[in-house]
């Protein structure tokens, strides 16, 4: 099993380029089960959860290949519609073939995604929706047995709750089905914008793309033709890379992004005393004379995401100042805030609050990962720690961040991968 080794106390400088968005290019893969023809997959970061997606399809009949950052997959060969528990429980995002299988074939059997660390993220709103377009489903031995011989049928479905994956399969469930669906309380984030534009220009026409009211006009069954896609690149990563700029008061600059999908981290580091050079697929943070403290709540976009607020609690440790951080989305994800402490921060929990005091000294420690971005939280804690930090289990890493370490050395930190 791999580890990370961190010497802290270095400062950073030059340029990073940052990949396509994980969360963005799930949901083009599951896609692809609605097309005829082959379609290229450009900007697809090499991560374990995209060749985990890859696998699935090529489980339900698809065939693929993949070069560099293009995968090419012909999904019209897809005859199986059971996607095993065996890959399932590898990733959660492997529910966003539900949606697409069901339009499509009028039956499948998808298995149950396993338990989450960072807490319940439930399908319940998912199955309703499917319910509320005419399909019959069960749970049997872990399995969702879906149903619908006759095709899915448009209707009006509001979301009690804002959900990106359940957005995404209902948009893709929708562009098959009969008739007009319209889905209410639609989640925004960038990533459900590309697969509503990548829909659009490909034959389903959608209403609303960017509100949380959609409106969209299933093609009845009939399979789409989309011949290339490129992926959007990762806001999260590059918000990841701008953290790592600001707690080691660092000048770096970011190629390949789109700071429009950052401005929430964007204002945040504003607030915090950093500036910023933003040009048309770039953005340079500059060192602030004094990290300020800020208060920060967790929110669905366009608010501040919750994939960032491991990151700013490092962050925060290097302030001046008290800041008090809020996660509002999910019930688990202060798991960092221990391996933080062993470190020597100075953090207190009430419920879903944390109170994070700034200008404590970080030591070097051995710490554990525990999900993907607690991981990132513990790689720029390190940075600035006094002495070497070996992060163990990176494999959370892995599943999210492109060739980290590399990237970390080639800004100048001293980081190398090893071997436990």
């Amino acid at each position: 099993m791999d580890y990370l080794e961190i010497e802290g106390g270095n400062k950073l400088s030059g340029t990073v380029d940052i990949a396509g968005a994980k969360n963005a290019a799930l949901p083009i893969l599951a896609l692809t089960i609605l097309c005829q023809n082959e379609v290229k997959i450009c900007n697809l970061p090499p991560v374990f959860d995209i060749k985990t997606m890859l696998s699935l399809l090529e489980n339900l009949g698809a065939t693929y290949t993949y070069q560099d950052d293009c995968a090419t997959v012909d999904a019209s060969t897809v005859h199986n519609t059971e996607a095993k528990y065996d890959i399932v429980r590898k990733m959660r995002a492997s529910i966003l073939t539900l949606g697409p299988l069901l339009t499509r074939f009028g039956h499948c059997e998808v298995s149950l995604p396993g338990g989450c660390a960072i807490g319940q993220r439930p399908i319940d709103l998912h199955l309703k929706a499917l319910e509320q377009m005419g399909a019959h489903i069960e749970i049997k031995q872990g399995y969702v047995v879906a149903s619908a011989p006759d095709g899915l049928k448009g209707t009006t479905i509001i979301f009690d709750k804002i959900t990106v994956t359940g957005s995404e399969n209902i948009i893709m469930a929708a562009a098959l089905a009969k008739g007009e669906t319209k889905i209410i309380n639609a989640a925004k984030e960038p990533e459900v914008v590309q697969l509503c534009e990548i829909l659009n220009d490909h034959g389903v026409l959608i209403k609303g793309i960017g509100s949380d009211e959609l409106i969209i006009h299933g093609r009845d069954r009939t399979l789409l033709n989309i011949p290339e896609i490129t992926v959007i690149p990762d806001r999260i990563e590059a918000g990841t890379y701008l953290c790592a700029g600001a707690i080691t008061n660092s000048q770096i600059t970011l190629n390949k992004v789109n700071h429009s999908h950052l401005i929430s981290t964007i204002l945040k580091l504003q607030e915090m005393g950093f500036d910023f050079d933003l040009h048309e697929e770039s953005i340079t943070i500059k060192p602030s004379a004094k990290i300020l403290h800020a208060n920060i709540a967790t929110t669905e976009y366009p608010g501040f995401p919750t994939d960032m607020q491991a990151q700013f609690m490092a962050l925060a440790l290097q302030a001046d100042g008290t800041s008090i951080i809020e996660e509002r989305l999910f019930e688990n994800r202060f798991m960092h805030v221990s391996e933080l402490t062993r470190m020597g921060a100075v953090i207190q929990l009430n419920n879903n609050i944390a109170t994070v005091e700034g200008n404590h000294s970080l030591n070097g420690a051995d710490v554990m990962a525990t999900d993907l971005r607690a991981s990132s939280a513990l790689v720029l804690a390190a940075l600035v720690a006094n002495g070497t930090t070996r992060v163990h289990r990176i494999y959370h890493l892995d599943r999210g961040y492109v060739s980290l370490e590399k990237k970390l050395q080639q800004l100048g930190a001293k980081i190398k991968r090893l071997k436990e």
